[in-house]
């Protein structure tokens, strides 16, 4: 048995789904529909559990100016012998966790910079311990890693023939329920079994830029369409050029605020909210040679103060045949939510930008791998109940949709949704749903859209796909099975999905199977 399950990677992988050589599992749940269906359940399987080790550093700031004085006076009282012991310690204690925390403590530093009578006189060492007081760890996988999605990787290096490099992508959270996107890597043989490859020790924080410009009109429109476009924000969008850059917004905004045709109370308001927009357009740019587990998207703007949530990834292939990944992701901040589209190419550098439209109000949307009849499509929930398919000619503003899906089974009685972007088979869309019923149990169904028009429904299972086992029932969020997004690879469905908002597995489908069932007379 050992012996079978040599990985390409040595004893250090991971062995999501085993070869079928090995046996099939036994089925455990009824509303299993095939006898071919796997589901991560053996002994000599292996799940993806949250792994507490993972940790970045954060920028560490007091709520008061006043505790950030007396930390920065406490430093610069102690004589350069005890700098450079208790700098010799915290490195002994905190480097070996991360590649390169120098730059960190140095970055940090300068972000309280103007606490600091005379910097520059400051020793290195000095300066290095008060990065360090204003640093802190953050465990990105303490309490769940869950809601995964899977696309082919970009570029597929040192593979050997009849394999396939995959990207998982992964809903982390950790304290405070701060949740961040983060990534493994994977193997798939031709006969589907599954490696996942090592992971490194180390996470990255990437370099983060703020748009350089942005368009006055749309500006206003995303304002509108949020019911933030208040006297004070009039006042503002009339101070603004037709392009701006965050400097001139700034003058705007202290240009009314001198004006003193608001009170302060209003005025603050708004600027928090535009403040709030303007930061949630930007990008992200991981170091090239930075391995894909160790690049984490941690939540940057205002708007993603308490988390990125449920990143449903694509491969896209463009009408020239070039390929793009897009996800949809939902950015929460505790009160309110904003549909949020992630750009790349490479998974080295991240576009962010916000969605737009009234198609575009709601979590859960997944863009079609590829355009329709010359237009971007996208599955959404714009009633938080149901499912509709809106078209665009740009990928960022979702203005007309059609409802094609609503709850009709016992197990969908609350709601429906979307579990990832549709996959596309000769017979049609492979579209995989999850339906809330009683208690806010999660199952997954399975529906099947027709190729050429998608608002038509040709089939449907009368049962879910996957139903939460007892075994599987506890965890972060109990009563969930939930997945944002599965691949077709070597004729068969792949599921990655997450059980009770805790952990990750992987289960498997024959297509041809699966569309045999979705096909039959409903």
């Amino acid at each position: 048995m050992a012996k079978e399950q040599k990985t390409p990677f040595g004893k250090n992988a991971e062995v999501l789904i085993a070869n079928k050589h090995l046996g099939k599992p036994a089925l455990h749940d009824p509303v299993v529909i095939s006898r071919m269906f796997k589901r991560i359940t053996n002994k000599t399987l292996k799940n993806i559990k949250p792994d507490q080790r993972r940790i970045i550093t954060r920028p560490f700031r007091p709520a008061s100016e006043t505790h950030i004085g007396n930390i920065v006076k406490r430093i610069l009282a102690l004589d350069e012998a005890a700098i450079k012991a208790v700098l010799s310690q915290t490195l002994k204690d905190f480097a070996h966790r991360h590649k390169d925390i120098l730059p960190v403590l140095k970055n940090n530093f300068q972000r309280i910079i103007g606490y600091v009578p005379e910097p520059a006189a400051l020793s290195e060492e000095r300066k290095l311990l008060l990065g360090a007081c204003f640093t802190m760890e953050y465990s990105i996988e303490s309490a769940a890693l869950f809601n995964p999605s899977v696309v082919i990787y970009p570029k597929q290096n040192q593979v050997k023939k009849g394999q396939t490099r995959v990207i998982f992508s992964f809903r982390a959270t950790g304290e405070g329920h701060i949740s961040s996107i983060v990534f493994r890597s994977a193997i798939i043989d031709q006969d589907n079994s599954i490696f996942l490859e090592p992971i490194s020790p180390y996470l990255g924080t990437p370099e983060i830029v703020l748009n350089a410009s942005y368009d006055r009109e749309l500006f206003k429109a995303k304002l509108e369409e949020l019911g933030y476009f208040s006297e004070a924000a009039m006042a503002i969008y009339q101070r603004l050029p037709s392009s701006f850059t965050p400097d001139l917004m700034d003058q705007a905004i202290g240009a009314v605020r001198d004006s003193g045709a608001f009170t302060h109370a209003d005025l603050d308001d708004t600027v928090v909210h535009i403040k709030w927009l303007a930061e949630s357009n930007y990008e992200v740019f991981f170091p090239s040679g930075q391995l894909i587990s160790e690049r984490v998207i941690f939540p940057v703007s205002q708007n993603e103060s308490n988390g990125v949530e449920d990143a449903r990834f694509v491969r896209f292939i463009d009408d020239d045949g070039a390929a793009a990944y897009f996800a949809t992701y939902t950015a929460y901040n505790g009160r309110e939510i904003l549909p949020q589209l992630i750009e790349t190419r490479d998974f080295h550098h991240f576009k962010i930008s916000t969605l737009n439209g009234p198609m575009a109000r709601n979590k859960g949307m997944a863009l079609f791998p590829r355009k329709i009849n010359g237009r971007y499509a996208m599955i959404t929930r714009i009633d938080g109940e149901s499912l509709y398919l809106s078209y665009s000619d740009n990928i960022h503003f979702w203005f007309d949709g059609v409802k094609i899906e609503e709850p009709a089974k016992s197990w969908e009685l609350v709601q429906i949704g979307n579990c990832g972007s549709p996959l596309e088979t000769k017979k049609g869309w492979i579209l995989l749903t999850h339906g809330v019923g009683p208690m806010r149990k999660y199952c997954i169904g399975v529906s099947l859209l027709d190729l050429k028009d998608p608002t038509k429904v040709i089939g449907r299972l009368t049962e879910p796909l996957l139903a939460p086992r007892e075994e599987e029932r506890a965890g972060y969020v109990p009563n969930v099975v939930y997945s944002c997004g599965a691949i077709i690879l070597n004729g068969e469905l792949i599921i990655p999905y997450a059980i009770s908002d805790s952990e990750s597995h992987v289960a498997s489908i024959p297509v041809d199977e699966l569309l045999e069932k979705l096909l039959k007379k409903r």
